[in-house]
């Protein structure tokens, strides 16, 4: 009974956490009113790995999580998109990803170039962007067998996510939404940011819906 009582506060104590974890700006409206297109581009990721690999593997491996990050956001929009979910279209990955590499921007020097000069560059209106801390190789799969007294020895922490949206015109940051990753998230990172955008989905700034009230409003 007990043990059931914990586990009730703690899902309710995540639940609350969650809603906490969303930040819009409060000129999101007039801001991204004529807002058409948003690029996605690969996230900054950090992994602090249990295994003895060499930095230069670390890095590799750093890179290839922010990638997975970037192709698990384009196939939840473009499945939003085929519902007509959004009141915006979301750039090819592969486009994005060549514009960046023609001005030799890569995935080890993207965080030194600004939001402005980003979207200047790929010809959109904003950058939907983020940072990953893992301490396992998401992108492999990993276990989702869960035991609750994994979540008191640090055994089901697996690390945090940020993703947010800023305008390419002002730079101006638009929305957020951070969460932690853990056993419960999913097993992999198509999992992971189709359980988290789902969850954030009202609040999600661009839903169709959502502009439509804004505007008769």
């Amino acid at each position: 009974m007990k043990k059931t009582l914990l586990f009730i506060i703690l899902l309710s104590f995540c639940g609350v956490q969650a809603q906490k974890n969303i930040y819009e700006n409060k000129h999101f409206d007039a801001i991204s009113k004529d807002h058409k297109i948003l690029a996605i581009i690969p996230f900054l990721a950090n992994l602090e790995l249990k295994d003895n690999i060499t930095k230069e593997k670390l890095k590799e491996l750093e890179e290839k999580e922010g990638y997975a990050v970037q192709n698990a956001l384009e196939t939840y929009f473009l499945r939003g998109k085929k519902k007509k979910k959004y009141a915006v279209e979301f750039q090819n990955i592969k486009n994005t990803n060549a514009l960046l590499a023609k001005n030799n921007i890569t995935f080890k020097n993207i965080d030194i170039h600004t939001t402005k000069e980003l979207a200047k560059l790929l010809n959109v209106d904003g950058i939907i962007s983020g940072n990953i801390d893992l301490n396992v190789l998401l992108s492999n799969g990993v276990s989702t067998s869960f035991n609750f007294f994994d979540y008191f020895d640090g055994n089901a922490n697996y690390g945090r996510i940020g993703i947010k949206v800023s305008d390419g015109d002002s730079g101006k940051l638009l929305w957020k939404y951070e969460k932690e990753i853990n056993k419960k998230t999913g097993k992999n990172t198509i999992d992971l940011i189709d359980g988290m955008m789902k969850k954030a989905t009202r609040k999600f700034p661009y839903d169709k819906e959502r502009v439509k009230k804004n505007k008769k409003n």
